[in-house]
């Protein structure tokens, strides 16, 4: 988030397509190749004039290669290069890539998790649950696991969940199906993970990290298309689900810095300029685009077997508080959001092979599509929108609207409102943790001062946001989950 404290009323700027779209002009810079589209409400633009992320979707609209439009969904707010809740799509053939648009938490993602539980059941050992994953899951900066060997930093880098579960046995086959791209990148290259990416990874394997990463149980408030939550076995008010929302940690970072670097250096060989330094890329076919491709690849794995791990730690706890059988324990779905992917897509009625920057945005696609797993390929992809800690989370479901517009995308989260330091000055004096022991949510944190960070008033009410996605045909909501209990760093 900016610190700047100048605002700009951008709507002066911005064409107003309908009630949540709104397009940047292709003649508002230059060098824009082409416009930018913004998904927002009359009240999500008043917060947009606080930071400068419609700058960046302008920025991003100059990349060489870039197709359709510069999206920002409802969510955005400021990023590196990229604005978190952005996506972009460039064609393969003549096109770029640039980690700005991943993000350095490459495969940060959202795992959901339902049990046979309803809250009346849980109430009573709620504490003692909360207690146990607070335990069996290190959360925070600095804390750590246990050190995978080399042997399977390697496994994990190359075939991600699928190691986890088959070679070190944290997890059940089942839960495979249910993760995007099956947990494993096959693309991936783990040999051109750095040695520094690989020693930061190391002791992170089934840690949470800090920051708006968490753990949190939740129970089903309401049930707003039952179709849709009988196919993702979340149709009974009161059902309790755990929601984990991490990513690839330290080695992921080092990942896009090393990349970054590189691409910095390489930008002049291939006569590519771009208005922010943030916005580092060489093309997609060059020896670089390559190599960060299979090196991004390596590290989503290490994210999807991070999530898997925790997902086994929360498995385990649940199993030996409540004596259930560790099947009635399943995934719903596990997505992806900072990742680029190469993917198919309709392009002024063509089908192009485009690489897909999906920057704290995720996959969004409709009923039918071929990557979405059997059991949901009549209803649609599980869209996961967690909120903040003292509000709703929502699980959405994708809709044709996205394949149209979006590249098959949707929004990743709420989306912050305050930066760190800001949440941190509003809300100092206030105990956050007493505030939501009041609304019934037990919080387990190695750091109780930085929960002002992640405050309610910190983030735009994820309810809106959604909302904002089904008025725009992107997706539409499906279940609304409410917090029980939280794990943060």
């Amino acid at each position: 988030m900016s610190t700047a404290t100048k605002t700009r009323d951008w709507r002066s700027t911005l064409q107003r397509l309908d009630a949540v779209r709104w397009e940047l002009p292709k003649t508002y810079k230059p060098d824009m190749r082409v416009p930018g589209l913004i998904y927002a409400d009359d009240a999500l633009m008043e917060v947009l004039a606080n930071d400068d992320s419609v700058e960046q979707v302008a920025n991003v609209a100059t990349l060489p290669g870039i197709v359709g439009r510069a999206l920002a969904m409802p969510d955005i707010h400021q990023g590196y290069g990229f604005p978190i809740g952005g996506v972009a799509a460039t064609r393969v053939e003549d096109g770029v890539i640039s980690p700005g648009g991943v993000g350095f938490d490459i495969n940060c993602g959202v795992r959901l998790l339902r049990t046979p539980l309803l809250e009346h059941e849980v109430r009573p050992r709620l504490e003692r649950l909360m207690q146990q994953l607070s335990r069996d899951i290190p959360a925070g900066a600095g804390r750590n696991a246990t050190p995978l060997s080399t042997q399977d930093v390697e496994g994990v880098l190359q075939q991600g969940a699928v190691w986890m579960v088959e070679r070190m046995g944290r997890g059940l086959p089942a839960d495979l199906e249910m993760i995007e791209s099956g947990g494993c990148l096959t693309s991936a290259r783990p040999e051109l993970v750095s040695v520094r990416a690989r020693n930061r990874g190391l002791p992170q394997i089934g840690t949470l990290g800090s920051g708006n990463h968490f753990a949190e149980v939740q129970a089903v408030a309401e049930v707003l298309d039952p179709v849709a939550a009988r196919a993702f076995g979340i149709a009974t008010v009161g059902q309790v689900c755990v929601m984990i929302h991490t990513g690839s940690r330290g080695l992921g970072h080092q990942v896009c810095q090393d990349f970054l670097d590189r691409m910095q250096d390489a930008m002049a060989r291939y006569g590519i300029t771009v208005p922010d330094p943030q916005l580092a890329c060489v093309p997609v076919r060059s020896p670089v685009g390559q190599e960060y491709l299979g090196a991004m690849a390596a590290a989503a794995n290490f994210a999807w077997a991070n999530r898997q791990s925790i997902a086994h730690a929360v498995r385990r706890a649940l199993t030996t508080i409540f004596g259930l059988p560790p099947e009635s324990i399943a995934v719903v779905y596990d997505v992806s959001h900072n990742m680029a992917k190469i993917e198919r897509h309709r392009v002024g009625g063509v089908e192009r092979e485009l690489c897909v920057h999906r920057k704290g945005a995720t996959r969004a696609f409709p009923a039918g599509h071929p990557e979405i797993p059997a059991a949901y390929r009549d209803v649609g992809q599980p869209v996961l929108v967690p909120g903040d800690m003292g509000r709703s989370s929502y699980v959405c479901v994708g809709e044709p609207g996205a394949m149209q517009e979006t590249f098959g995308s949707s929004c990743h989260g709420a989306g912050r409102v305050l930066s760190r330091n800001a949440a941190k000055r509003l809300l100092a004096g206030v105990s956050i943790a007493a505030r939501l022991a009041e609304a019934g949510i037990i919080v387990k944190t190695p750091n109780r001062a930085a929960l002002a960070e992640e405050a309610s008033e910190a983030y735009k009410d994820a309810g809106h946001v959604v909302g904002t996605l089904q008025t725009a045909g992107l997706a539409r909501t499906v279940v609304r989950l409410r917090p029980l209990g939280v794990i943060k760093g």
